[in-house]
C-alpha cells in the first residue's frame, strides 16, 4: 500500500497541501470536457436564461453537498468512504457507498475516455478505430493514476491553463460582437427540457465530485481553504464553462463536444480534449481506488495494494468506454443526480446534528488514528433505509427538482428515524 495516499488512515497536518494545489485539483474536476458537454446539452435543449437558471439551481445543491461533507473531511482528515463509517452508514454500510462511488466514477471514466478516444480518431482521420483508441488511452490514463494524489496535482496544473485558453478562444472567436446578443435570445434546436430535469442534470454532472469532496479536502489545511477551493471551482466550472458551452451550442446547433473543440480551436482544441480527459479520469480513478480499498478492508479486514486496485479499475472503466457508455450520457447524469444527494444528506445530518460519533472521532483524531473495529458500528440501517427511500422519491415524484427532492427526503427521514429510536431505546443505537 502506498502510504503517501493515506488510503486507510487520516491525512496528518504535516501532509496537507497549500490552497493553490488543492484548488487546481478541484477546479480540474469541474472544468472538464464532460462539463462543457453538459453545458452544450443544456444549450441544445433550453434557452440561455433557462439553462443558466437550471445551472444556478443545480449548483446550489452541489455547493451545499460539497461544503457539508468537505468541511467534515478536512477536519477529520478522512476520505468519503472512511467518513461514511462514522456518519450513519457503519462499517458494512459504507462499503455500499464505496460501491456506488466506484460504479459512478468508472462511468465517468468511460465517458471521458470515450471523448478522448473520439479525439484520437478525429486526429488520425479515422485510421485508428474507436475501440483501439479507447483501449490505448484508458491504459495510459490508468498508469498515470498509479502516481497518486501528487500525480493529479501536476496533471491539473498542465491541463487547466490549456483548457482555459481554448474556452477563452472559442468565446472570442464565435461569440463576440452583435452575434452574441442574438444567441442570448435564440431558440434551441434540440428537444425541449424542463427546468427540473436541467437542474438535476447539472447536479448529476458533478454530484459524485461533490460527494467525494473529502477525498480532496482531507489534504486542505483549514476550513477557509475548503470554502474558497469549492466556491472558486463551481464559479469557474458551473457558470463560466457552462455559460460558454450553452452559447456555443446555440451558435453551432450541436452538443458534440469534440466537434465544437476541434472545429473552433483546431489542434489546440484537440490537445485540450486530451488533457481534460486525462485530468478528470485521474481524479475519478483515484477516488474509485480509495473507495474500493476502504470497502475491501471493511468487509474482509484485508488491505490490498492501491496500485493493483487502480489497474483493475482502470481496465473496467476502459471496457465501459469501448462498450459505448457515451450513448447513455443524459440518462447517466439523471441517475447520479437522484441517487447521490441522499447519501450526502444522511452524512451531514449525522455529523452536524445528531453527532453520533463526534466524540469518538475527536478522541481518535487527537491521537492520529482511526476508531477501532469494536467501536465502529457494523451497519446503519436507518441511513441505508433513508438513502433508498429518498432516492425512490426522487425518481417517482415529478414535482420540483428530483435531486433536491431526494436530498431533503433522505435528510428528514434519517433525522426522524434516529431521534425516534433514541427516544424509545434505553441506550444509544448504532445509527
Amino acid at each position: 500500500m502506498d502510504d503517501n495516499n493515506y488510503t486507510m488512515s487520516r491525512v496528518p497536518l504535516s501532509a496537507r497541501v497549500d490552497l493553490l494545489t488543492a484548488t487546481l485539483v478541484r477546479t480540474g474536476m469541474t472544468t472538464a470536457l464532460a462539463q462543457f458537454m453538459l453545458g452544450a446539452t443544456l444549450g441544445h435543449s433550453m434557452t440561455f436564461s433557462q439553462a443558466m437558471l437550471a445551472t444556478l439551481l443545480g449548483s446550489l445543491i452541489l455547493q451545499i453537498v460539497s461544503m457539508g461533507v468537505g468541511f467534515a473531511g478536512a477536519k477529520e482528515g478522512l476520505s468519503t468512504s472512511l467518513l461514511a463509517r462514522w456518519c450513519g452508514f457503519g462499517r458494512y454500510g459504507s462499503s455500499l457507498i464505496g460501491a456506488a462511488i466506484v460504479i459512478s466514477c468508472l462511468g465517468w471514466f468511460g465517458v471521458q475516455n470515450s471523448i478522448l478516444a473520439e479525439g484520437v480518431v478525429f486526429s488520425s482521420k479515422g485510421k485508428i478505430s474507436f475501440e483501439l483508441a479507447a483501449a490505448l488511452s484508458g491504459g495510459t490514463l490508468t498508469l498515470l493514476v498509479v502516481l497518486g494524489f501528487m500525480g493529479l496535482s501536476w496533471t491539473a496544473k498542465l491541463a487547466l491553463p490549456v483548457f482555459a485558453i481554448v474556452v477563452g478562444w472559442i468565446f472570442w472567436d464565435l461569440l463576440t460582437g452583435s452575434r452574441l446578443l442574438d444567441l442570448f435570445v435564440s431558440v434551441p434546436s434540440g428537444p425541449a427540457m424542463t427546468l427540473g430535469a436541467g437542474a438535476t442534470m447539472v447536479a448529476g454532472g458533478a454530484i459524485v465530485g461533490a460527494l467525494i469532496t473529502p477525498d480532496i479536502t482531507r489534504f486542505c489545511k483549514n476550513g477557509r481553504h475548503v470554502f474558497w477551493m469549492i466556491t472558486f471551482s463551481y464559479i469557474v466550472g458551473e457558470f463560466l464553462v457552462n455559460g460558454v458551452a450553452i452559447l456555443v451550442a446555440h451558435a453551432l446547433n450541436t452538443s458534440d463536444v469534440v466537434l465544437i473543440m476541434t472545429q473552433s480551436a483546431g489542434w489546440l482544441g484537440l490537445i485540450s480534449v486530451i488533457l481534460s480527459a486525462i485530468k478528470v479520469n485521474d481524479t475519478a480513478l483515484y477516488s474509485s481506488a480509495l473507495a474500493v480499498a476502504s470497502g475491501v478492508e471493511a468487509l474482509s479486514k484485508r488491505k490490498f495494494s492501491y496500485k493493483m486496485i487502480t489497474l483493475a479499475l482502470g481496465a473496467a472503466g476502459t471496457a465501459l468506454s469501448v462498450l459505448g457508455i457515451m450513448t447513455k450520457f443524459v440518462g447517466f447524469l439523471m441517475l447520479l443526480g437522484v441517487l447521490f444527494p441522499p447519501i450526502a444528506g444522511v452524512m451531514m445530518i449525522d455529523y452536524y446534528l445528531l453527532r453520533t460519533h463526534r466524540d469518538l472521532l475527536h478522541f481518535t483524531r487527537v491521537h492520529g488514528v482511526l476508531p477501532d473495529v469494536a467501536t465502529t458500528p457494523k451497519i446503519g440501517w436507518p441511513a441505508i433505509s433513508s438513502w433508498i427511500i429518498g432516492s425512490a422519491i426522487g425518481f417517482v415524484v415529478d414535482w420540483g427538482i428530483p435531486s433536491l427532492n431526494s436530498f431533503v427526503t433522505a435528510s428528514a427521514l434519517y433525522w426522524l428515524l434516529c431521534t425516534s429510536l433514541k427516544k424509545s431505546a434505553q441506550r444509544q443505537p448504532s445509527c
